[in-house]
């Protein structure tokens, strides 16, 4: 379903080898908090997207795990920013800037989180539909 999604919308994509059921709960263990469905279903078609330019259209198991980890326990950023727990980091704009899901809440919405005055903005009210107006530049940041 989410590689014919993506596949369908304009750009060129590079999908990656599925995620493995180890990768998948490694990376939960390190967030600390299963994944959203909706990400944990893309990830198992494919270990991160990559769009034009090497976009990280979704990031993999990996960089999910490490991106959030790093974020989360960079003390310099601490005294800076608001907390980043709530946020499930996942991709990223290309320009400092990264979508993040919010799955404590059980809500499917994306924010964007904007690297240059720590400001959070809803972008999407889902996984799918921030993929697809990425992709067709509705959303611009």
């Amino acid at each position: 379903m989410w590689t014919e999604l993506v596949s369908s919308l304009p750009g060129p994509v590079v999908f990656q080898p599925p995620a493995s059921e180890a990768s998948l709960l490694g990376c939960a263990t390190v967030l600390g908090h299963p994944l959203p469905a909706d990400l944990m279903a893309l990830l198992r078609e494919s270990d991160g997207i990559e769009g034009e330019y090497g976009a990280g259209l979704i990031w993999s198991t990996e960089r999910i795990a490490s991106e959030n980890h790093t974020l989360r326990r960079d003390a310099e950023l601490a005294a800076l920013c608001m907390p980043f727990d709530p946020l499930l980091f996942f991709a990223d704009a290309g320009n400092g800037d990264l979508f993040a899901l919010l799955p404590g809440l059980r809500r499917p919405d994306v924010f964007a989180w904007n690297h240059e005055d720590d400001s959070r903005t809803w972008v999407a009210p889902s996984l799918a539909t921030h993929l697809e107006w990425w992709l067709t530049g509705r959303i611009a940041l």
